[in-house]
């Protein structure tokens, strides 16, 4: 069982996965940090990044130009580095655009596609569309030389399992029924017909046509019918995809809070990825609460106050009620992390996967020197 911190050093993609505001952001940045430190070179590819993070950086905003961290910002903060770090936000319509200039038969063709309104909403708006084309974003920069370690973040989606789903999906789509139908009623004349329908089905779209706007069906039928001519090209590539997902060069960090839904929400992907052959690489359960040092529950009030004197505190009654009152809150939420920590720990999903614990932390990790303590933390194990 190798570590997250040999991970780290070994493989060549980190993918963090897990359900939105557990910290998925976060652990990719800090592994990228950690990374760099140990001398590779890293290219952070985030979705939606925090603009505190990017911030922390030296950044500021993020863009879908590669952009590397300055080496000064990190000697600055007595961070030694001898790897790189660079960092590029995924955009999703210029990844969709790349694809269709790649896969047209003729760059008319593809200005003609890239030009068509249902494909600009298409290319933005659909779902499902920021899952897949991260992941086309992934296999494209795998191959590039000049990086050693690529780290992605994953899309914030209410379903973690959205991104994984997203080649099949896509497949799927491009040859359903009703692709082939729009694709039909456009191919032989060049315009949607509705001659080739059944009356009751001509008067359902005519109707839709009414209110949509007498353009709307037959820009659809044009656009399906342009991206049909890709399919052969989305679908190679879908599956390319999805073949590069189990690759043993690839490990997925599957991050998590110690809150109930988010652990069996891991558990469920972690499940997933057992099922589908993909390399379950560790678990991060961040903001885990530890249970407090200076007393045990047995102490009494008396003995809290003379905690406090002794770290130098007013040691007043008052004072050492709300100490017994904060100490037992804390031991509560503590016991109930552990709790959520002993499921993880007895799936059959986590049999095997080294389990990292990140303890609730004062503040939010916007600092490029708490990035990196963060990412000693994940690689010590």
């Amino acid at each position: 069982m190798e570590s997250l911190g040999q991970l780290v050093k070994t493989r060549r993609v980190l993918i963090t996965v897990g359900a939105g505001g557990v910290g998925k952001t976060t652990t990719a940045a800090a592994l990228g940090v950690a990374a760099a430190r140990a001398g590779r070179r890293v290219l952070c590819l985030t979705i939606d990044p925090a603009r505190r993070l990017a911030e922390s950086l030296g950044i500021g905003e993020m863009t879908s130009e590669a952009v590397e961290v300055d080496l000064g910002r990190f000697a600055a903060a007595g961070i030694p580095v001898t790897g790189s770090l660079t960092c590029m936000m995924l955009d999703t319509k210029r990844t969709f655009d790349d694809l269709v200039i790649k896969h047209s038969s003729t760059p008319e063709k593809a200005k003609k596609l890239l030009d068509n309104k249902l494909y600009q909403y298409v290319s933005t708006s659909l779902a499902g569309t920021q899952e897949y084309m991260a992941m086309e974003k992934l296999v494209a920069v795998k191959a590039d030389p000049r990086y050693d370690l690529i780290v992605l973040d994953t899309p914030p989606t209410a379903n973690a399992l959205d991104f994984l789903d997203a080649p099949e999906r896509l497949v799927s789509a491009l040859d359903s029924a009703t692709m082939k139908f729009f694709v039909e009623a456009f191919k032989s004349s060049g315009k949607f017909s509705l001659n080739i329908l059944a009356k009751g089905a001509a008067a359902i779209l005519k109707g839709i046509g009414k209110i949509t706007g007498g353009g709307f069906l037959e820009a659809m039928s044009e656009f399906i019918a342009e991206l049909n001519e890709l399919f052969g090209g989305f679908k190679e590539r879908a599956r390319a995809v999805e073949k590069s997902l189990r690759s043993p060069d690839v490990a997925f960090v599957l991050v998590t809070s110690p809150s109930p839904p988010s652990v069996q929400e891991v558990l469920f992907f972690a499940d997933r990825l057992r099922e589908a052959n993909m390399p379950r690489g560790a678990f991060v359960i961040n903001r885990v609460h530890v249970a407090p040092r200076f007393a045990s529950r047995s102490v009494p009030l008396e003995g809290a106050v003379a905690w406090a004197a002794a770290s130098g505190l007013p040691a007043k009654a008052e004072l050492g009620k709300r100490i017994v009152e904060a100490r037992d809150d804390a031991a509560l939420l503590a016991n109930s992390d552990a709790r959520q920590l002993e499921v993880l720990a007895r799936s059959p999903a986590a049999a095997g996967v080294p389990v990292v614990r990140v303890a609730e932390l004062p503040t939010d990790v916007h600092e490029l020197r708490l990035l990196a303590q963060l990412g000693e933390v994940l690689t010590a194990g």
